[in-house]
């Protein structure tokens, strides 16, 4: 099984270098580019926030930005679960294009990711906390190491207390809070790179509030009298707030603040029993807008000079593109991409957006990623002087192209996201029957009101539209996009 492993590294090395040299075409370096801290939570509704006026929640450091940089209200994951999703700030893609259909999935090791795009610009770039994009063994050709990371210390899924983290492929025990912990991580990396003076991406990506909720007492005691579940869920909340805190703070006294881009955002919808989805319809899992809005915000006092809601609709696979834009690297226009730069809204100089959004979430069952099972064997077998080689955890075959798709046949359910304008297609993956529904979000938040009988010429054009997303879709699913 080594030598398949390792003939697999050689190809995706080969690949990935070609790659590089296909994609980043050319660069066009502003005077000051930014440094970026990626912040993500993990299974945090829309409606989970202080601001957002969750009763007894506490989030003091999340409202504190909502009050004082820009608050993103039609923020959206692109998937309703979280590998797909996490996929998409690397790429800018939604996930169904790289074969990350679902949880659990890895990213496809040919894909250009945000790391290795920064680093031709000269960031330092690291990885802190839940990865869940493959392994995070240092011989992986899915680690955050080989996704352009300088630096990690990542957990192959979701934690909780006292985690144990892969630092470089090192398996590291740490103590604590899983929220405290991952800022613990990332500001000795953030503190390395203001003293060396050297420009930096840090994604830093918390465990919580995914289940099994285990806060910290202090943590869960502001909600004392609720039910257990809930005091548990909006403690990992609160905790979490703390460290998104921490880490703002020291952003403010390293002196970087002025020109750091900080954007938080979830990774997907509501948990259906203990998160709140804002009213919205459905929850994680759905495709509906209690599946997929997601809280966001954003603080960059050097271009954002006033706090400003943002009620345009967007998406995490937007991340990568305006990420770039501000770090003036451009890469290849002839691989799709599907989110669009933010730069025009940060700044405030429109409030639309050039092309809809397109959501498609493929009927499969996720893939088994026990982090904390994993972790705890990783470290057993590191310090006997050894290292595990199981294919399944190095996940060995990700390069490869699974079963086509078809170009006639889009099983699931897609949407297509186009101003206020929300289209469904669902696609019962047995016997191909198709259904349709369409939502007018401004007036109807809830999806309650099916207007597809009282807007025919619409839900055609959105129909036509939406299917010719899923072809181009599948066509890079296919492999399409890699050949030169």
């Amino acid at each position: 099984m080594k030598s398949r492993i390792d003939v697999c590294k050689g190809r995706l090395l080969l690949s990935s270098t070609l790659l590089l040299g296909v994609l980043l075409i050319g660069s066009v370096r502003a005077a000051e580019p930014p440094n970026f801290v990626l912040v993500m939570s993990d299974d945090q509704g829309w409606g989970d926030m202080g601001y957002y006026g969750r009763p007894r929640l506490q989030t003091p450091n999340f409202d504190a930005l909502a009050r004082e940089g820009l608050r993103f209200d039609g923020f959206h994951s692109a998937a309703p679960v979280c590998s797909p999703t996490r996929g998409s700030v690397l790429t800018g893609r939604t996930p169904n294009r790289y074969g990350c259909f679902q949880w659990g999935y890895p990213i496809r090791p040919q894909e250009l990711t945000i790391a290795e795009a920064l680093k031709q610009a000269g960031y330092r770039t690291g990885h802190f906390g839940k990865w869940h994009l493959g392994s995070v063994q240092a011989a992986s050709p899915v680690s955050p190491g080989a996704s352009g990371f300088d630096v990690w210390a990542s957990s192959p899924n979701y934690f909780d207390l006292d985690p144990i983290l892969s630092e470089g492929g090192k398996a590291v025990p740490h103590q604590g809070d899983s929220s405290d912990v991952t800022v613990d991580v990332a500001l000795k990396f953030i503190r390395a790179s203001v003293a060396e003076k050297q420009r930096f991406l840090a994604v830093v990506w918390f465990g919580s509030p995914h289940d099994p909720h285990e806060p910290l007492e202090a943590d869960r005691l502001p909600y004392a009298g609720m039910p257990k579940a809930q005091q548990n869920y909006l403690g990992e909340l609160t905790a979490m707030d703390r460290a998104f805190g921490r880490l703002r703070n020291e952003i403010r006294e390293l002196g970087i603040r002025d020109n750091t881009v900080l954007l938080f955002s979830s990774d997907n919808g509501a948990l259906p029993a203990v998160g709140s989805s804002g009213g919205r319809r459905g929850a994680k899992g759905k495709v509906y807008e209690g599946g997929l809005l997601v809280p966001a915000l954003l603080e960059w006092p050097e271009r954002v000079k006033a706090p400003r809601t943002v009620k345009t609709p967007c998406v995490t696979s937007d991340i990568f593109p305006t990420v770039l834009e501000l770090a003036g690297v451009k890469v290849d226009p002839t691989r799709p991409l599907d989110g669009v730069s933010l730069v025009p809204l940060i700044e405030g100089r429109t409030e639309t957006r050039p092309k809809p959004i397109g959501f498609w979430d493929y009927p499969t069952a996720g893939l088994l990623v026990p982090a904390k099972k994993w972790m705890e064997e990783l470290y057993a077998s590191q310090s006997a002087g050894k290292e595990p080689d199981d294919p399944e955890r190095l996940h060995a075959d990700a390069a490869e192209i699974h079963k086509p798709f078809p170009l006639d046949r889009f099983p699931g359910h897609s949407a297509w996201l186009d101003g206020s304008w929300k289209f469904h297609r669902i696609e019962n993956p047995k016997d191909g029957k198709l259904t349709y529904e369409l939502y007018n979000l401004d007036a109807d938040p809830r999806e309650a009101n099916d207007l597809l009988a009282k807007e025919p010429e619409r839900s055609a054009a959105m129909q036509a539209a939406l299917e010719e997303w899923l072809r181009s879709v599948a066509r890079s699913q296919n492999g399409e996009d890699y050949r030169g």
